[in-house]
């Protein structure tokens, strides 16, 4: 049984996770007999939006943990609290708190840092060998982590996004909605999923794909 940690980044795509590529993600895993661990910084969200306005709501502060822990209905653990070793794989959700709170990339552009907690832990396991996948606009913090590597991504077919991953040294690659991209060399996977998808069943044809791809470089 392969064990994955699944990272998230809060919960609502305009300032966490998006939640239904998280909830593909942890179901295509579990789908395939792997034992799953969510976890997330411990960190402060960037903003908070009002997803029924798409409005920053000015005096809400809250936990990028704790609003993840929403997703993984409680069981979670801080990334600061683990080590690459500890799993065979791993896969990053997207949404905007990629580009908020995991790294600087909705505020920065082509500029962006990336948390360094995350980019350690990216590191690491490229380090170690292990598999990891990158959906949405999580490739950015392969990117960020691993664009001396020159690793390959997709993040669909924006082309400011694809500048943004080829400013840090990583090789952007067109892709349809319903597929993946492997770099075998450094081992990572990713697709596109809410880049492009229009609707659920779109986004979970490229993250079963690349769930699957995943576990078997694991």
């Amino acid at each position: 049984m392969k064990n994955v940690a699944v990272v998230l980044s809060g919960c609502g795509v305009y300032d966490g996770s998006e939640i239904h590529e998280a909830v593909l993600t942890l179901l295509a895993l579990n789908r395939s007999g792997a034992e799953v661990t969510c976890v997330a910084p411990d960190i402060a969200q960037k903003h908070v939006i009002d997803h029924s306005k798409g409005e920053v709501m000015l005096d809400e502060d809250r936990n990028v943990l704790q609003e993840a822990a929403r997703i993984s209905r409680g069981e979670i653990l801080s990334l600061d609290a683990i080590n690459a070793q500890q799993f065979d794989a791993f896969i990053y959700v997207g949404g905007f708190g990629v580009a908020k709170n995991l790294s600087s990339y909705a505020f920065d552009g082509a500029e962006y840092d990336a948390d360094p907690a995350t980019v350690n832990l990216i590191q690491s396991a490229h380090n170690a060998a292990l598999p990891q996948g990158f959906m949405c606009i999580a490739p950015v913090l392969a990117a960020r982590a691993l664009g001396a590597q020159h690793v390959t991504l997709t993040i669909g077919n924006d082309a400011d996004a694809a500048a943004a991953l080829e400013a840090k040294g990583a090789q952007h690659l067109e892709c349809p909605v319903d597929d993946i991209v492997i770099d075998s060399e450094n081992k990572v996977v990713s697709t596109p999923a809410y880049m492009l998808a229009t609707n659920i069943l779109e986004a979970e044809s490229g993250i079963n794909k690349l769930v699957k791809a995943v576990l078997e470089i694991a």
